[in-house]
């Protein structure tokens, strides 16, 4: 009798760990993703989610392969070497436009961060004044909003090359840069420059704002797996959000990776993009108190859609784009 109670026993230990975790009982599914560069806090929630092991709450066993220059999210997606990858909403639309069907599964950054900066010193105060000046420009997708902008106040600026640098800028080399306001623009700060030396203008704020980083997925690979899709995104999406209310475990796993790659910064510099984030990830109304948050991540607006179609239209970009009700499959269920 002391035997067989012995076994019982034993039989529940065995047992109860797979019940206290359900993600134990089963086998995990293996998935991979890349974002658009390498480990910052521009992509905090993913790595949040994948080292609190949110993602295998969500029986998923995720690999997040570092991007950067050397890895595209675009290339990787679509030749198959990533599952699951970070895309500016124009990329998107691109890749649909050269025959790739993809599909946005969450539309994470609502607000675009991308902006001109110059010194109020060279004279420029608003957009009439960058006439005849050098302009730092990046390649695709950085490209078509300063395009689109120079063609609305009709302007005509002389193009440089910039690289991932702020040194010409500071060397007075260009007499505006481009900029993202969660990553540059405190680079500027923190080479001495004050906020008040600095004229900003945000493409956001001259009808150009275009949607950067979403969570995009072959079309084929949503029609046959669309529950692998949908817990990929609640689980990033769960990730954001904790990323949001935990910002110090946010930042110390950000370091942690940016380390492992072998990249300097500094954690100053990584709160200031993770607060951006939010701010453009979770951007609130004029009326509404910073008490008060969106009730959903992910969400692609049909007039933000709409707005860039016809944007990568008028310069030429694309000729043909899917349906909005094709393209944006929101999944998330936060």
């Amino acid at each position: 009798m002391l035997k067989k109670i012995t076994f019982l026993l034993l039989a529940l230990l065995l047992w109860l760990p797979g019940l206290q975790n359900p993600a134990n009982a089963r086998a995990l599914t293996k998935v991979t993703f890349i974002p658009l560069w390498v480990p910052q806090a521009q992509f905090a929630g993913y790595y949040v989610a994948l080292e609190t092991d949110i993602y295998k709450e969500y029986g998923l066993d995720v690999e997040i392969i570092s991007g950067g220059p050397q890895r595209s999210s675009a290339d990787y997606l679509k030749n198959r070497k990533a599952d699951f990858a970070s895309l500016w909403l124009v990329s998107g639309i691109d890749l649909c436009n050269q025959g790739i069907e993809v599909v946005n599964l969450a539309q994470i950054v609502q607000r675009s961060a991308l902006m001109l900066v110059a010194k109020k010193s060279s004279g420029i105060l608003k957009p009439q004044d960058m006439n005849d000046h050098k302009v730092g420009l990046w390649g695709p997708p950085f490209a078509t909003q300063p395009k689109i902008f120079f063609q609305q106040q009709k302007i005509k600026v002389v193009p440089l090359q910039q690289s991932y640098s702020i040194n010409l800028f500071l060397r007075d080399g260009v007499a505006v840069a481009s900029a993202m306001w969660y990553n540059e623009y405190h680079s500027i700060l923190n080479a001495g420059i004050n906020p008040d030396e600095l004229t900003t203008f945000f493409y956001a704020d001259y009808n150009l704002n275009f949607p950067e980083d979403g969570i995009y997925v072959l079309k084929k690979t949503w029609q046959q797996h669309p529950d692998l899709c949908r817990a990929f995104v609640n689980a990033s999406v769960k990730g954001w959000r904790k990323a949001f209310a935990e910002p110090e475990l946010a930042l110390d796993i950000t370091m942690r990776n940016l380390k492992n790659e072998h990249i300097i910064s500094n954690r100053v510099h990584q709160k200031w993009m993770l607060e951006r984030m939010h701010d453009i990830i979770m951007p609130q109304n004029q009326n509404q108190s910073k008490s008060q948050q969106p009730q959903s991540i992910g969400i692609l607006k049909q007039k933000d859609f709409q707005r860039v179609v016809e944007s990568l239209k008028q310069v030429n970009l694309i000729k043909d784009a899917p349906s909005f009700k094709n393209f944006h499959q929101p999944l998330a269920g936060d």
